[in-house]
């Protein structure tokens, strides 16, 4: 029961580790981090694209800490999905584990949603869900980037899955796809505007799809860092240190764990969505 007892522990202890080590890093930074050694913070600057050699211009092709970073995200993906997989024991190990949650869960996900002709589709779909979730995840380490905050980012994953989506539902049906935007359970006279309706939400879908992600997971680390602005205020000694500054440590605790669920729920929206498109494009009759 002991031994029970400390393997569920871990879990727990961990992720309390991790908090307290991301608050005393704020409050290192909120220290010696600021203009002039002031204690001044600028939530918007951990989203900036900086170069990884020096320099200010970017240019298409500069290695900056957006490239670094998806590329790390690679690296995890492949560690878990590949590396932590490669024994097959039947008996798994906690990576194996992971990998064979994750695919599952994306698994049934396309099933339930896009139907078994979605199945055919679905290592396109794992490879996006888990990028999305991964980086998400390495976005709330301390001193890293999250890519998927940056709207260039999300909106290259937005249109790879609305043009895939329509050249399957073209090549698939042919002109019939456009029956798609065709409501024939509506009344005659309605269904011109609803036609009208349909497509242009048909083109807004990667706009949504793209500002969804990139809004959420932006909103909660800028959050995180205006409250980490005011953990340093204890050490002024005054009366309205002494009492923001724990509640602000709090404040930052509960939305850490909170965003380690918008990470996951972010990922699951943004796959479930292009699950639903593509089961338009598979299945596009009323």
């Amino acid at each position: 029961m002991s031994d029970q007892t400390n393997a569920t522990s871990k879990p727990g202890r961990a992720v309390a580790y991790g908090i307290f080590a991301f608050v005393a890093l704020m409050i290192v930074i909120g220290l010696f981090g600021g203009q002039h050694g002031g204690l001044v913070y600028h939530p918007m600057e951990q989203f900036l694209v900086e170069p990884l050699f020096g320099g200010e211009h970017v240019a298409w092709y500069t290695p900056t800490n957006v490239t670094l970073w998806m590329a790390i995200a690679l690296l995890v993906i492949f560690g878990l999905l590949v590396v932590g997989t490669r024994g097959r024991a039947v008996v798994p190990s906690r990576m194996q584990s992971v990998a064979e949650l994750a695919y599952g869960f994306v698994y049934r996900m396309v099933e339930d949603v896009s139907g078994k002709d979605g199945l055919k589709f679905f290592p396109y779909i794992m490879t996006i869900f888990m990028f999305i979730v991964t980086s998400n995840m390495l976005g709330l380490l301390p001193l890293s980037f999250t890519t998927t905050s940056h709207l260039a980012v999300t909106v290259l994953l937005a249109l790879c899955v609305f043009i895939s989506v329509t050249v399957i539902g073209f090549v698939r049906h042919g002109v019939s796809f456009l029956k798609l935007f065709w409501i024939t359970s509506a009344p005659l006279l309605l269904r011109p505007i609803l036609a009208m309706i349909e497509v242009i939400s048909y083109f807004v879908r990667p706009v949504s799809h793209s500002i969804r992600l990139m809004g959420n997971m932006m909103a909660g680390h800028a959050v995180m860092k205006v409250f980490a602005a005011f953990v340093p205020l204890i050490l002024l000694s005054t009366g309205i240190g002494l009492v923001v500054s724990p509640l602000s440590v709090v404040a930052i605790s509960a939305i850490y764990a909170l965003e380690l669920l918008v990470a996951f729920i972010q990922a699951y929206v943004f796959t479930i969505l292009t699950c639903v498109y593509l089961r338009d494009a598979l299945h596009p009759f009323h």
